[in-house]
């Protein structure tokens, strides 16, 4: 027998530990390969970690509630054959004792962390309470203004009675209407906390007069912040490219019912567009750039990672990140694509995997924009929507001469920062993409 550390595993480049809130398995556990094992939190989102390896879990190192930094090593398990034997001496010393609670070392990490989450909730000592919360929801409380005796009395409906990320942003969106119910004078709470605070925290309007007064969403005040520091940062500079997708709409209509057939995939346009622009930037790689904070250095990343912009049930947008996109034929990319976007619609994507972007597509098409003027995605310099696909009437060259014919044609439209990226090659990058399209191999077998 052969024993395997579990480790936390990096969750984004910044985030560099998290809380322990609830242990799936139990000591003497059966494990399979990607199965989770137990679940965390950070100040972004609750995950779950899964296991690596099949086997039986012989050793828990952290309880519930401790805070652990990405890398260390948080449990122990057991596997048949011949594995990386990787535990470390700490964890082989205490093999035959019981581990109640972390070594004195880890314990006063935990302390030291959890004083550090203490001042940085605005006086609130969310963890003087007996009840536990993860930092992502005191990250919320701490926001949205919640006191630590305001946070008692939410009513959690995880574990053991714990306080989940939908139970914070439901008591959140309902937190206004109920303190004005509760004084029967809704319109006096308004006025006593000003319209510029909280006019009120639920999703249904407030009527003053013939207007609607209505509280955007945690997550839609996020993206506006997000939206709106962009364009302060980036001078946004448009180019615009119409392509003739024919081919490739011919293609796929010829190519999709096989396809779904055999690999048990939908083949929709994006992977073939992602195909496309991830060619073009290693075609243009100064693209794929960022700028430092200080604004004085450019740093051009090595690997081409794609942002995909996905929308959710609620109407914000999320955007997952296929690594390495230029290493996937179009069978991978199609399977990386309607993976991500089936996650991201259920809530179901890891903190890794909306992080570590150096470029984004979004699909504007999808609403039946034919064109639009994306923000970018920072820190990236770069971002490309895709306009809907039209039959339009066009002039078609022969050598017999010209002809009209009907085509199908849609518009690219790229965003970039004018700051490190001129107009030259903003405009060779789309036309790049443009090309890769319109000489898509109508014969080519998928």
């Amino acid at each position: 027998m052969a024993k395997f550390e579990l480790k936390l595993p990096k969750m984004g480049e910044s985030v560099a530990e998290a809380t322990i809130t609830s242990w799936l398995k139990e000591v003497g556990d059966t494990i399979e390969m990607d199965e989770p094992v137990l679940e965390i939190a950070t100040d972004k989102v609750d995950s779950e970690v899964p296991s690596e390896v099949d086997g039986k879990l012989v050793k828990i190192l952290f309880e519930a509630d401790d805070v652990v930094k990405v890398g260390q090593t948080i449990a122990i398990i057991e596997v048949d054959g011949d594995v990386e034997e990787d535990v470390t001496e700490e964890a082989e010393a205490g093999e035959d004792e019981e581990i109640p609670e972390p070594s004195s070392k880890v314990a006063e990490t935990v302390e030291v962390a959890k004083a550090t989450a203490s001042a940085e909730t605005s006086g609130e000592d969310y963890n003087s309470s007996e009840r536990f919360y993860s930092p992502l929801v005191k990250n919320i409380a701490k926001e949205e203004g919640i006191s630590a005796e305001e946070l008692e009395k939410v009513e959690g409906t995880g574990k053991d009675g714990r306080v989940t990320k939908h139970d914070i942003l439901a008591y959140v969106e309902n937190r206004g209407n109920q303190s004005a119910a509760s004084k029967g004078q809704p319109g006096k709470a308004i006025a006593d906390k000003g319209l510029s605070s909280s006019v009120a925290k639920s999703e249904d309007p407030v009527v003053t007069g013939e207007d609607q007064i209505i509280e955007m969403s945690r997550m839609g005040k996020m993206i506006a912040h997000h939206m709106r520091k962009s364009v302060d940062t980036s001078a946004h500079v448009q180019s615009f490219i119409e392509v003739d997708v024919t081919n490739i709409w011919n293609w796929r209509s010829k190519h999709k019912a096989a396809f779904q057939q055999r690999e048990g995939e939908k083949l929709t346009f994006t992977p073939i567009f992602m195909e496309a622009v991830a060619k073009a930037i290693r075609d243009f790689p100064m693209i794929n750039i960022s700028v430092s904070e200080d604004g004085s250095k450019v740093i051009k990343k090595k690997d081409i990672n794609l942002g995909m912009a996905a929308a959710l049930p609620d109407g914000n947008l999320i955007v997952p990140v296929i690594k390495n996109a230029d290493r996937l034929n179009l069978v991978g990319m199609a399977k990386e694509v309607n993976d991500l976007a089936n996650r991201a619609r259920h809530n179901k994507l890891k903190p890794d995997e909306i992080q570590g972007g150096t470029f984004t597509v979004t699909n504007v098409g999808t609403f039946g924009s034919i064109m639009g003027t994306p923000i970018i995605n920072q820190p990236q310099v770069a971002i490309l929507a895709l306009g809907a696909i039209r039959k339009m009437p066009a002039v078609i060259e022969t050598p017999e001469g010209d002809f009209i014919g009907i085509r199908y044609k849609m518009i690219l439209s790229h965003s970039y920062d004018h700051r490190v990226v001129n107009g030259a090659l903003g405009g060779q990058f789309v036309q790049r993409v443009a090309q890769y399209l319109e000489n898509f191999d109508k014969d080519r077998e998928v």
